[in-house]
């Protein structure tokens, strides 16, 4: 079986500026970032679909600890948020120092973007990662 949108295309969009997701013609409810099957109902008839990029912040945590090669960019945001279409994706918040960051950023509506980060050990290279910016 292959995958319907392989991580490197939606990688590729995601450099693009573009979010792709998965829509399920068996249900309809649509899995991001791409997974084998639908994240709701395990259908397998999956359709490629460009996402809107806009949500809310569900929920957020602080890192102080960073991955290998990114320690100079310590302490960063993550995010949770749930697209308008449904799922839930994570990436960065990058418009607010995260030392000013309180409870009152859930709910907030936020957009995509992405960045590139490097490789490490793990890796197979630089990928592009969501980050979230104020859409308020």
């Amino acid at each position: 079986m292959e995958y319907r949108l392989p991580f490197k295309e939606y990688n590729k969009a995601l450099r693009k500026g573009k979010l792709l997701g998965l829509r399920c013609n068996s249900c309809g409810a649509i899995t991001c970032p791409p997974k084998m099957s639908c994240q709701e109902c395990s259908g397998l008839d999956l359709e490629i679909v460009e996402l809107s990029g806009k949500g809310s912040i569900v929920t957020f945590t602080t890192s102080y600890v960073a991955p290998q090669g990114r320690e100079n960019e310590l302490p960063f945001t993550i995010v949770m948020v749930q697209l308008d279409e449904g799922p839930w994706i994570m990436g960065n918040l990058i418009d607010m120092e995260p030392e000013k960051i309180t409870f009152d950023i859930i709910g907030r509506r936020v957009k995509l973007g992405s960045r590139v980060y490097p490789g490490d050990m793990f890796s197979g290279g630089a990928l592009a990662r969501p980050v979230f910016s104020f859409d308020d």
